[in-house]
């Protein structure tokens, strides 16, 4: 096994160049870029031509987007997640993420246009869960439960027992 990691393919109808191009854009200040793309050869699943794969980077992370029919498609099963260290950065991706056609979900999970799900998810709110102190921790979680977008401040209120 080589020391590259993973890459995460994405099984789409027909569009994959689409999503790759996409996901690109809302990552755009980390590393993000498309790669190579392929085409369906003659005698292929699909026209000749067409779009097979689309390599892409997202925030780092290597993705192949595929081209492969109606066969499949996503659910909240596998889910990205976007740790976020201001509420700036909460906002930026559900608004991004939920834009043409996507929606927001329970406890700050995201469903992009596209049908993958994401959970854009602050790094205070993952410090709160790990507090010693089980109270804070469940008042955290409860305030957690009745958003779909995360609210950092309320997030704080509820952990700290403020009403």
């Amino acid at each position: 096994m080589t020391g590259d990691g993973f890459t995460t393919c994405l099984w789409f109808d027909d569009q994959a160049e689409e999503a790759a191009q996409y996901y690109v854009s809302v990552f755009k200040d980390s590393d993000s870029h498309v790669g190579g793309i392929t085409h369906y050869p003659e005698g292929g699943h699909r026209p000749a031509g067409t779009v097979l794969t689309v390599e892409f980077t997202a925030n780092g992370q290597k993705f192949v987007a595929l081209n492969g029919g109606p066969e499949f498609r996503f659910t909240e099963a596998i889910s990205f997640q976007i740790t976020c260290e201001t509420q700036e950065e909460v906002d930026h991706y559900s608004a991004r993420l939920t834009e043409n056609g996507g929606e927001l979900g329970p406890c700050g999970w995201v469903k992009d246009r596209f049908g993958v799900s994401w959970q854009v998810v602050p790094r205070r709110l993952l410090e709160m869960f790990a507090d010693p102190d089980p109270a804070k921790a469940a008042r955290a979680n409860k305030a957690m439960e009745s958003m779909r977008k995360l609210d950092i401040a309320a997030l704080e209120k509820a952990f700290a027992g403020a009403r």
